[in-house]
C-alpha cells in the first residue's frame, strides 16, 4: 500500500458519491493525513441493497483522523450542490480538491435503454460532473493547491467500446471530456486529471452488475484511493493527464499489486475502455501473482470437420463427473456469423454432455456471440472476461457460472486444442 506522507493535511476535499465504494476509499485515505472531507452523496437513510450512508461514511472519516461534513447532494440538482459548496466553505474556509466520483451505469444497447436511463447517466456522469466543477472552481482558484480529479477513462475511440452501450460510453466519456477541456482552460491555475482502474474494482455496483462470484476477480477500492492520493499530492502544473491506477503506483514504487486483490492469486477482470491483447493480459496477470485462466495456444494442426463441431469434440473429451460436480450448470450458446446455430453444454448431470441444439433442461447461462469469437474463446485466443468486457460476448443468467467456464477452457488448452 502507498504510505501517507501528510501532504493533504488541512486540505478540504469535496467528493461526490463518497458514501460508499471508491469515493469513500479516497475520503478515508485523505482522512489519514488529517484532511477535511465533504461527503456529497444522496444516501441519507440506509439502502436495502447498498451499504453505507453519508453519516456512516462521515463517522469513518472522523475515526481515520479527518474532519467530515456530510451533505445530502444529488449532483443533478444545482441548488443542492450550491448549498453543499457554501456549507463546505463556511465550515472549512474553502475547498482545495474536487473529486468527481459519482456515476451511473447501464450496459444496454440503444433499443434496450429507456430514455429515463439515458437521462440518468447523462445527468449524473456528464452534466453532474460539469455542474459540480463549475460551482467549485471559483473556490479552487483561491486555493494554494487546487485540483480536480475525475474518475473517468482515457478517451478510447475504438468502436468496440460504443457498440453495446452507446449511452453509457457517451456519458462516461463526457466526464473525460471535462478533463480535456478544463485542464487547458485552467492550465497554470488548477490541476485537472482523470483516473481509471486497470482492473474491475469491487464495489456495490460491480456486485449488482456481475452477481455472485464477481468479487474474486476484482481489486479492492484501496488501489484507486492510493493512486488518487499520489495524484492529488502533486502540484497544480501536473495537469491534463488520463491516468491508470496501476501505472501511477508503479511510478511511486509499488510492485506488489497482489495486495490489492480481493482474492490474491485469482485472475483479474480487466476494466472497460482499456485495449489489451490476451497475451499481454496473461503476462500482466502472472506479474501480479494471479493465475491466468488461459494461455495462448501452442501451434498445432487444425482439427478436422467444422470449427464449432471440432471445438465440441474437444469439450466432450475433457468433461467428466468431476467437472460436472464442480460446475453444476447448463450452458446454451447462441452463435451468429458463418457457423451460426444453437449449441449446449450440460455440466449438471451425469458425466456431462455437449452438442448441437437446445439443452434438455433450461439453461442457467445463455451466451450470445459470433461463431468465430466462440472458436477463439475456446481455443485460448480470446479470454472470456475480455470478450465480455469488450462486448463480443453477451451473457444472460448466472455470471458466477459463466466464469466457471474458464476452468474448462484451461483443461482444453492443456489438451492442446
Amino acid at each position: 500500500m502507498l504510505q501517507n506522507t501528510g501532504k493533504l493535511a488541512g486540505c478540504t476535499l469535496f467528493i461526490t458519491g463518497a458514501s460508499r465504494g471508491i469515493g469513500k476509499a479516497i475520503a478515508l485515505k485523505a482522512a489519514k493525513d488529517g484532511a477535511n472531507v465533504v461527503i456529497a452523496a444522496k444516501t441519507a437513510e440506509p439502502h436495502p441493497r447498498l451499504p453505507g450512508t453519508i453519516y456512516t461514511a462521515a463517522d469513518e472519516v472522523e475515526a481515520a483522523g479527518g474532519k467530515a461534513l456530510p451533505c445530502i447532494v444529488d449532483i443533478r440538482d444545482e441548488q443542492q450542490i450550491g448549498a453543499a459548496v457554501q456549507k463546505a466553505v463556511e465550515t472549512f474556509g474553502g475547498i482545495d480538491i474536487l473529486v468527481n466520483n459519482a456515476s451511473a451505469i447501464s450496459l444496454t444497447g440503444t433499443l434496450e435503454t429507456p430514455m429515463k436511463k439515458v437521462d440518468l447517466m447523462l445527468g449524473i456522469n456528464l452534466r453532474g460532473t460539469y455542474l459540480t466543477s463549475k460551482m467549485v472552481i471559483p473556490h479552487l482558484l483561491k486555493s494554494g493547491r487546487p485540483h480536480i480529479l475525475n474518475l473517468s477513462p482515457p478517451l478510447n475511440l475504438n468502436p468496440v467500446w460504443f457498440k453495446n452501450h452507446t449511452a453509457y460510453t457517451m456519458a462516461k466519456y463526457g466526464m473525460s471530456m471535462c478533463v480535456l477541456g478544463m485542464a487547458e482552460e485552467f492550465r497554470g491555475q488548477i490541476a485537472v486529471n482523470a483516473l481509471w482502474p486497470k482492473t474491475a474494482i469491487q464495489t456495490a455496483a460491480m456486485d449488482m452488475l456481475g452477481g455472485d462470484g464477481i468479487g474474486k476477480q476484482c481489486r479492492k477500492a484501496d488501489i484507486i484511493a492510493d493512486a488518487a492520493y499520489a495524484i492529488l499530492s502533486k502540484p497544480k502544473d501536473y495537469t491534463g493527464h488520463f491516468l491508470v491506477d496501476e501505472d501511477v503506483l508503479r511510478i511511486h514504487g509499488i510492485q506488489d499489486f497482489n495486495q490489492y486483490a480481493v482474492q490474491p492469486g485469482h485472475p483479474l477482470l480487466p476494466d472497460f475502455f482499456l485495449d489489451e491483447a490476451p497475451e499481454t493480459l496473461v503476462k500482466q496477470m502472472e506479474e501480479h501473482g494471479a493465475t491466468p485462466a488461459f494461455k495462448p495456444p501452442s501451434s498445432s494442426p487444425p482439427p478436422s470437420g467444422g470449427p464449432i463441431e471440432s471445438t465440441f469434440d474437444v469439450i466432450r473429451g475433457v468433461i467428466n463427473e468431476d467437472v460436472v460436480k464442480s460446475t453444476q450448470g447448463i450452458y446454451r450458446f447462441d452463435l451468429s456469423g458463418e457457423h451460426s446455430g444453437i449449441w449446449f453444454l450440460d455440466l449438471k448431470s451425469g458425466s456431462g454432455s455437449a452438442g448441437e441444439g437446445e439443452p434438455s433442461s433450461k439453461a442457467d447461462v445463455v451466451m450470445t456471440m459470433d461463431s468465430s469469437d466462440f472458436s477463439k474463446m475456446f481455443s485460448g485466443k480470446l479470454k472470456p472476461t475480455m470478450a465480455f468486457m469488450s462486448g463480443k460476448l453477451r451473457i444472460k443468467g448466472d455470471m458466477a457460472l459463466a466464469l466457471k467456464l474458464e476452468k474448462l477452457m484451461s483443461r482444453m488448452n492443456k489438451a492442446k486444442l
